[in-house]
């Protein structure tokens, strides 16, 4: 059932054996060890782990930020060796958006800085995605007047301006209160459901995984390595099957969680 829909095409994005590491003062840390997966387009694609299983240094080196020590990471067939406008990225952090920059004028930044539209186009562009995130009232605002779930969908706007194959997300949510998260989930799929585009989403939780992805790919902790690839349900069947979607909760939770106890037991045999 892996690739319900996508054909015999090729995958949009394709991560072979990725091994990344990255040092710290003291340490070499190795973050991932021979990862695979691949995304198709309009998948809505989430890597799903605990703290420390390298979730955001894998969508990093997506990004072209950090390159393998092994493995290969291709877009559209591609080599990827650094960032491109093909990959947007959309982080935690609010001090992602330009303080003293209006949100039209921060949705229209990367639009002309990379060349990728200019003038009247370039307008257009960012009065049409600002629509899509129901910010029009706000265009002229600046950052520091809106609220975090606004700056979130700000930022979000400003990728899809630029129409990458691919956004990257790197728990994008985390920060808001539970009830701006969930209001931003449902309007992330509704923004998809308009347009269909792809999304890489890195996440530690098991809801908002289940919530927003059509595909799920569960990493164990240090180094990062794959330990499943499930599918969620269709957005269609959700209403109807709250009983699968509670099982697959309960069974994501026991696979992340066996882990957990192994090395909770490893490490006591350990020390003994």
């Amino acid at each position: 059932m892996a690739n319900v829909g996508h054909g015999d095409g090729a995958p949009l994005l394709d991560v072979r054996g990725v091994t990344l590491q990255y040092k710290t003062k003291d340490h070499l840390v190795t973050a991932t060890y021979r990862v695979d997966f691949e995304v198709f387009r309009s998948d809505r694609f989430i890597l799903l782990g605990p703290s420390g299983c390298g979730k955001s240094t894998l969508l990093k080196a997506v990004g072209g930020y950090l390159n393998p020590v092994e493995g290969e990471i291709r877009l559209k067939g591609e080599i990827v060796e650094r960032p491109g406008p093909d990959r947007m990225m959309v982080f935690q952090e609010f001090d992602q958006l330009l303080p003293w920059k209006t949100v039209k004028e921060n949705v229209l930044f990367p639009l002309v800085a990379s060349g990728r539209l200019s003038g009247r186009a370039a307008e257009d562009k960012a009065r049409d995605v600002i629509a899509k995130v129901h910010l029009t009232r706000f265009a002229d605002a600046l950052p520091h007047t809106l609220s975090g779930g606004m700056k979130q969908r700000v930022a979000i706007a400003r990728g899809m301006a630029m129409e990458p194959d691919i956004l990257l997300m790197d728990e994008p949510f985390a920060a808001l209160d539970a009830l701006t998260r969930r209001r931003m989930q449902d309007e992330l799929l509704q923004l998809w459901d308009d347009t269909r585009f792809t999304v890489l989403f890195v996440t530690h939780s098991i809801p908002e995984a289940i919530k927003i992805g059509s595909r799920i790919l569960l990493m164990s902790p240090h180094p990062g390595q794959v330990k499943a690839e499930l599918n969620s349900l269709p957005l269609d069947a959700r209403e109807r099957d709250p009983e699968g979607l509670l099982a697959l909760e309960r069974r994501i939770h026991a696979m992340l969680f066996a882990d957990a106890v192994e090395a909770e037991e490893a490490h006591h045999h350990h020390h003994v």
